[in-house]
This record gives C-alpha cells, structure tokens and sequence, in this order.
C-alpha cells in the first residue's frame, strides 16, 4: 500500500514539473524600433546672466540731499524721480540769472538806438563818424553781455533742474547709498545704481573647436558666425530648473579668438518681463550644434555598458537576441542619439533588458515609442 501511495506521488510530481517547463519559454521583453525624426543637436555651455544696461547714479550739482523718492530695490521707470537736493540756492541764482537778462536786455535795446539814430544822423552830416563808431561799440557790448547773461541763465536753470534726480532708464534699483541730510558733491558721490531687467543679456564662452564647428554651419547657411548669430535661437535654463527653459537669440559674438584663454565669448539676449531672470545668475544654454538631419533615437535604459562600449540588444523574427555596439549622442526630446550603429530599422529591446542575454531567445512585445518620450 506504501509503495502505491508513493507511485502516485511521484507521478504526479512528475506530471505539475511537465506541466511548469511547457509554460516556462522564451521571457518576455518589450521591443520597439527607434525613433527616427529630423532634429539638431544641441551643445551646452554654462554661462551668466547679464544687465543690458546698467547705470551708477551720482549728482550733477552740489548741496544737502533732501528727500529720497524711492523704495530700495524697487522697480523704477525711466524719468521717475528719485532724490531731491535743497533747491533754495539754485532758486535763488535762477532768480539773479533772470535779473540779469532784463538789465542786459534794456541796456541791448538802448544802445541799438542809439546806433540807428546815429546811423541817420552821420548820412546828414550832423555827428563825426567816430560817434558811429563808438555807439556800434556799445551796441556790440551789449549783443554780447545779453548773450552772457542768457548763457547764465540756461546754466542756472541746469543746476535747478540737476537738483532734482531722476531715473535715467526703467529698472530695477539698489538701495540708496545716501540719507536725507548728508553733503553731495557734484560728481563724485554715489547715490544708487539702476539696472536693467527687460531683456536680458547672457554671455558664455566657446572653444575653438566649437567656434570652427558653428563657423562651418554658418557658411552652410551663406553667412559668417557673426552675421548669422541674430537668425539662431537657443534655450537658457536656471542651474535648479526652477522654471521652463527661456528662448533667447544669439545677437553677438567677439571679432577674435583670446589667445590666452583660447576661447570666444558670445552673447544671447531673451525677453524678461516678468522679471525673472537676474543678473549675475548662472544658467545653461543649449546652442544648435549641428543642421537638421535624419536622426535616430532610443530610451536610455535600452543602452547597457561593456567595459569601454556601449551595446543595445537587437531581436529578430525568431525572438534570438543580438549584442549591437552604438555610439550614442546627446540627449533630444528625452531620448539618446545614436550617431553609429543603427540604421533604424532595427527592433531592440527597451524593457526587461535583463532577461536578454546575448544568443538568448525571448518573447517580443511590440510597442511603439512616442516622438517624445515622457518626462
């Protein structure tokens, strides 16, 4: 009866075993073939956000700063008033200027007839040409004091206008270096300073090797790097990816390679109205490194590392997997470039790269990659 029982066992054992390596084949493993699309390759530069204008405040005439218009660190618009200087004692030399102009004035319209009356007079004979003569002197005297005193008059009227401070451009402000009270002399001491916000600058630094290379794309476009940097868009994003990268167009570049440093500063201007980007920030730019041309592209996790070299896994009809080796690029629309290897045709494996050993069989499941993957 034990023996029986153990038969039985063992047949059944037998029988589940059978049962597990028929439904044990090939693994299963998601397949797709690479995404092919006309795209540029971007280089990445790191660099700084600059003002496009900056301006250092200092006063034209001398007095006792009165008030401050402002608040620091404000945003401010051009003509808005910023400091006052006690106006009293230009007041009072307008005053005086246009005093003067009157009595310049009724001396010029004295002497003028004089000299006319003069003028008539010697025609009859009745005065000695000399008389003419000395009254045209007087009359010249006059023109010119009359023009003196209208000169002073206009430099008064500088200095009552130079009292009052206001913004030379809109910006944004720092803080105001001066209180209310304290002596400013004409030229020398600081106020504040303004910078500009709207656009913005960002300068980088390229290499001679990537100078040579967007040269060379430049002539393919009929023109030099310089006259073709205003036609190339790029992308500026913040070293923390705070915000969506900020489109900017390259403006202007150096006459010259630095021979010390031997690299080429180059410059890119984006809109900021909202005031976001700051100058003095670091950011990334990435500038177009190539013309559009028929790329190929794969989800990084279809890429494995051997030693020194880089392999995807390549299914065939039958399920038997293939070791390719690829060169992969940069990054574009969340997918690697691969710049040899590939032809696009091929279907590869891009989930389960585990299970797909090379020489192994698989079971293949087709899907079909988006022409941008998902973040």
């Amino acid at each position: 009866m034990k023996n029986l029982l153990a038969s039985l066992t063992l047949l059944a054992l037998g029988a589940i075993a059978q049962n597990a390596i028929a439904q044990d084949g090939p693994p299963p493993v998601t397949v797709a073939k690479p995404v092919v699309k006309t795209i540029v390759e971007d280089d990445e530069f790191v660099g700084r956000f600059e003002a496009r204008a900056e301006v250092v405040l200092r006063a034209r005439v001398s007095g006792y700063l009165q008030e401050v218009h402002f608040t620091d660190g404000s945003l401010v618009e051009e003509g808005q008033l910023l400091f006052s200087i006690d106006q009293r004692q230009f007041q009072t030399a307008f005053r005086q200027a246009q005093s003067q102009i009157d009595v310049a004035q009724a001396t010029y319209d004295f002497t003028e007839e004089q000299l006319e009356r003069a003028e008539r007079l010697v025609l009859n004979g009745n005065i000695a040409q000399s008389v003419v003569d000395e009254r045209r002197e007087a009359y010249l005297a006059a023109q010119g004091a009359l023009e003196q005193a209208r000169a002073t008059l206009e430099l008064a009227e500088l200095d009552l206008e130079y009292s009052r401070i206001a913004a030379p451009m809109a910006g944004r402000i720092d803080q105001s270096q001066v209180d209310p009270g304290n002596l400013v002399t004409a030229n020398e001491t600081v106020l504040t300073s303004i910078v500009s916000s709207d656009p913005i600058y960002f300068y980088f630094d390229i290499d001679e090797r990537y100078f040579l290379a967007y040269a060379r794309d430049a002539r393919a476009r009929g023109a030099s790097l310089q006259e073709g940097a205003g036609q190339l868009e790029v992308k500026v994003s913040l070293s923390d990816n705070s915000i969506p990268p900020q489109t900017g167009i390259l403006d202007f570049s150096e006459n010259r390679i630095d021979e010390e440093t031997g690299t080429m500063r180059v410059r890119a201007i984006l809109e900021n109205p909202d005031d976001i980007l700051t100058p003095g920030l670091f950011g990334r730019v990435n500038v177009p490194g190539s013309l559009p041309y028929e790329g190929i592209l794969i989800p990084d996790e279809a890429i494995v590392a051997d030693q020194n070299r880089r392999l995807v896994m390549t299914v065939d009809e039958e399920g038997n997997v293939t070791p390719t080796p690829v060169r992969p690029g940069p990054r574009i629309d969340g997918y690697r470039v691969i710049r040899e290897g590939l032809d696009g045709t091929e279907v590869i494996v891009i989930e389960g790269i585990i299970r797909a050993r090379p020489g192994s069989v698989v079971t293949p499941e087709m899907v079909e990659l988006p022409l941008v993957a998902a973040n």
